[in-house]
């Protein structure tokens, strides 16, 4: 039987230098870390690279690795440490390309829902926005420039395997994108506790092309691109909440676009 990889192993050495965003622009790689990750990102295999997983991994999840298409590599213990960025990491990492859609892809062919981010900044909130966008059918999620990295270990984990399902655009100024996609027929509605509009009110706009717009989770919407959308749209609150959380006010603006679709 073939010796695990240490954490010294050129293999894993490499591997390592994708839990640094430099590292995996250079590299147009990223880890996914976990058994829900790896099982989406092995529906295509193509875009996987290789598997690390230590022996009990391995073992738990034989399932999975047996008869892989890509690559499984035993590690040690302490080599997957080193790939995971949790206190208890799983033993189970697969090594992926970057899934990064070109800005003119959404512009040739604008998905019915789509999210942007504007300089979002917590991770953890960036994976939870693409799990729901997913979860509500959108296409596409845009990260504008000065937003979280997608595929960062945090992002990647809180997508829970969304990732893999919807299409990612990176870095692209929305300033120029958004009157673009207007253009093309879109609705862009700014989410804006201050906004003109409440949600209810935008209901039957809902039912078209439509991109939500969410900002930073301090600031909010920058007031330039919030002066780009067709509405500025606030969602009712009865209680003394100050405000709702980003992710939480995503999945509310989405849900309503959901259902008012049928």
């Amino acid at each position: 039987m073939t010796e695990p990889l240490t954490e010294r192993s050129a293999r894993v050495v490499a591997a390592r230098k994708l839990t640094r965003r430099a590292g995996r622009d250079a590299a147009g790689l990223f880890l996914a870390e976990g058994r829900q990750a790896v099982v989406e990102a092995l529906a295509d295999p193509a875009g996987v690279r290789e598997v690390f997983a230590t022996e009990a991994a391995a073992e738990t999840h034989r399932d999975l690795l047996t008869g892989s298409p890509v690559p499984v590599r035993v590690v040690t213990d302490k080599a997957a440490a080193t790939l995971s960025e949790t206190v208890t990491p799983q033993g189970l990492v697969a090594v992926c390309a970057l899934r990064d859609v070109p800005a003119d892809v959404l512009l040739g062919a604008p998905p019915r829902l789509a999210v942007a981010l504007a300089e979002l900044a917590d991770p953890g909130n960036a994976g939870t926005v693409l799990r729901t966008a997913d979860a509500c059918g959108a296409g596409a999620v845009v990260f504008g420039a000065g937003s979280a990295d997608p595929y960062g270990g945090k992002a990647v984990r809180a997508s829970a395997g969304s990732l893999f399902h919807v299409d990612v655009v990176r870095g692209t100024p929305l300033e120029a994108l958004l009157p673009r996609l207007q253009a093309a027929g879109v609705t862009v509605f700014a989410a804006d506790g201050g906004g003109e509009a409440t949600l209810p009110e935008v209901t039957e706009r809902l039912t078209g092309p439509v991109l939500w717009l969410f900002g930073n989770e301090a600031r909010g919407v920058p007031a330039d691109l919030a002066a780009v959308a067709d509405a500025r749209v606030r969602i009712p609150m009865r209680g003394r909440a100050e405000s709702l959380n980003l992710a939480a006010a995503a999945a509310i603006c989405l849900y309503a676009t959901q259902l008012a679709r049928g």
